[in-house]
C-alpha cells in the first residue's frame, strides 16, 4: 500500500518559473486542497543541468533535484515538440532549440520553418509531449506521461498559448493549440493528460479524501 509522505495539508512545489505553465496546472488542479506554489515562491535555488536523453529521465531528475534542494514535496515536468520531417527535433531540447541564434519563439519558428523549407517536410506530422514526475527528496513517487499528436502548421496562428502552440496545428478542431480556448486546450493537451493523471493520484493518495475532494 503507498503510504504518502504528508500528514495533513499537502504543499505542492511545481518546478517552473514560467507563470503560463503555473496558471495552466492551476486550472488542471482546481479543487483540490493543495496549496500549489512555483520557483518563485520559494528561495532562490540554481537551475539542474538537463542531461536526461528522454523528456521522462528530465523530469524525474528535475523532481528529485527539487524537493532535495527545498524540502517540499515537488512536481516537474519536461516537455517538447517533436517534428518527424526534423529527425524528431527540437525534441529534449525544445527549450533551448536554436541557441543563441534563436533566442525567443518567433526565432525558433523562423528556423523550424527553414529547416522545413529545405528538407521538403512543411506540413510534417508532429507532437507534443509531456513527461512529469512527482518526488519527496530522492525516492519519485509517481510518474505520467501524456502525448497529443498533429502537424505543424502552414504559418504560425494564434495568441491563446505559449511556447510551440501556434505552429502546433490540430487536425480534429482544425485549429493550432494557441487558436484554442485554454480550458479546451487542457482536455486535449499533452499537458493536461499528464496533469490529469496526477489529479487522481492526489486525489487517492492525500489524506481526508472524500468524494473526489483531498
Amino acid at each position: 500500500m503507498f503510504s504518502a509522505p504528508w500528514s495533513d495539508a499537502v504543499r505542492l512545489l511545481v518546478a517552473t518559473t514560467n507563470p503560463n505553465k503555473i496558471r495552466e496546472i492551476q486550472g488542471m488542479l482546481e479543487g483540490l486542497d493543495i496549496d500549489l506554489i512555483g520557483l518563485r515562491d520559494v528561495p532562490p535555488v540554481d537551475e539542474p543541468e538537463e542531461m536526461g536523453v528522454t523528456f521522462a529521465a528530465n523530469a524525474r531528475d528535475k523532481a528529485r533535484y527539487y524537493a532535495r534542494a527545498t524540502g517540499l514535496l515537488a512536481v516537474a515536468e519536461d516537455s517538447g515538440l517533436i517534428i518527424d520531417a526534423l529527425g524528431g527535433e527540437p525534441g529534449v531540447h525544445s527549450a533551448r532549440y536554436g541557441g543563441r541564434d534563436a533566442p525567443d519563439y518567433p526565432a525558433k519558428f523562423a528556423l523550424i520553418y527553414d529547416r522545413l523549407a529545405a528538407c521538403g517536410g512543411l506540413r510534417s506530422p508532429a507532437r507534443f509531449v509531456c513527461a512529469l514526475a512527482v518526488a519527496s527528496g530522492d525516492l519519485v513517487l509517481f510518474e505520467s506521461y501524456g502525448v497529443i499528436e498533429g502537424r505543424i502548421a502552414d504559418a504560425p496562428g494564434g495568441n491563446q498559448g505559449f511556447g510551440y502552440d501556434p505552429i502546433f496545428f490540430y487536425p480534429p478542431l482544425g485549429r493550432t493549440l494557441a487558436e484554442i480556448d485554454t480550458s479546451d486546450k487542457a482536455a486535449i493537451s499533452h499537458r493536461g493528460q499528464a496533469f490529469r493523471r496526477l489529479r487522481t493520484f492526489l486525489e487517492s493518495s492525500c489524506p481526508d479524501h472524500e468524494d473526489g475532494q483531498v
